[in-house]
């Protein structure tokens, strides 16, 4: 059976390692204690506060093996060395929206980097998969579940931010 490698960059990568220590140093350690103070208000099966405890210690243990999974099955790409004529991960493209002129800037990244107010978009997405492996000048048509939109691909680059 094959491992699914996730792609990510260096930046995105990092992101899951700090997230997974906060939780492991600073949720998890502040979680047993909020159950041990609910714990000695006595009676359980009435306790408000352990339940909701208990539910926060599921959260954080299930977002722990979560995180674990996906740092283990990681595949870091350093988009700094990264240079293309075409489209690929972690590729950022200046487009054209055919109909009106509206110019757009996206990069292409990892389901866990996605940061549409940034212009930063899974390479999983509708207008993702519509992008990879196309050069400057194609126009691509995307398929949303809105309507279809075209596209003219003005430029690609790399931003060096790992």
């Amino acid at each position: 059976m094959s491992v699914t490698r996730i792609p990510m960059t260096k930046k995105g990568y990092q992101q899951l390692c700090d997230d997974l220590e906060r939780l492991k140093k600073i949720e998890r350690p502040k979680n047993i204690q909020d159950i041990a103070e609910a714990r000695a208000h006595g009676d359980l099966s009435e306790n408000a506060e352990y339940h909701a405890a208990k539910e926060r210690q599921s959260f954080i243990e299930g977002r722990i093996r979560e995180l674990e999974s996906k740092i283990a099955h990681a595949e870091i790409i350093d988009t700094s060395r990264l240079s293309s004529d075409k489209i690929v991960f972690g590729a950022s493209v200046n487009l054209c929206v055919v109909d009106n002129g509206e110019e757009k800037c996206l990069t292409l990244v990892g389901q866990d980097e996605v940061d549409l107010k940034n212009g930063k978009i899974s390479i999983h997405s509708p207008v993702g998969k519509a992008l990879i492996g196309r050069r400057v000048g194609e126009v691509v048509k995307v398929t949303t579940p809105v309507k279809v939109i075209e596209y003219e691909v003005i430029n690609i680059f790399f931003k060096n931010e790992g």
